[in-house]
């Protein structure tokens, strides 16, 4: 038997590309869906300081009420009579969202109450207020 020459022209198979690369996209679209967003307020506040205060990762949904009374959400600047119905709409598209309340330390206690107030009534009962911790860890 004789063997066969291989030719350069031949042997000009590449690497297939295509299962890497759907391997990507699939990997791109599982983060993507899973990530978890966060709403920020938007603004710098001075937070009140607290003894008690514990670090929680579950806020994800951020109101900042600064001490001239305004409230903000999502980097906007929101009437009270709105956090209700844009509390209501992130609920609905994400039931399991929790809401972080940060106020100033000027800020006045019934309007902090208001917003928290609003926050539940739109459904989210899960609801805490921002603090910066003075206890030595």
């Amino acid at each position: 038997m004789r063997a066969r020459k291989h030719t350069p022209e031949s042997d000009s198979h590449g690497i297939d590309l295509a299962p890497m690369l759907d391997f990507v996209l699939n990997l791109l679209i599982f983060f993507i869906i899973t990530t978890s967003f966060v709403k920020e307020s938007g603004i710098t506040v001075a937070r009140p300081d607290a003894d008690t205060a514990e670090h929680k990762e579950s806020g994800n949904i951020l109101i900042s009420v600064r001490e001239n009374g305004e409230v903000w959400m999502d980097r906007r600047q929101v009437d009270l009579r709105e956090v209700r119905g844009i509390i209501e709409r992130l609920h609905v598209e994400r039931p399991e969202d929790t809401v972080v309340v940060v106020a100033d330390k000027a800020s006045k206690a019934g309007v902090v109450a208001q917003v928290m107030d609003e926050v539940r009534v739109g459904g989210i009962k899960d609801v805490a207020l921002g603090a910066t911790s003075t206890a030595s860890e």
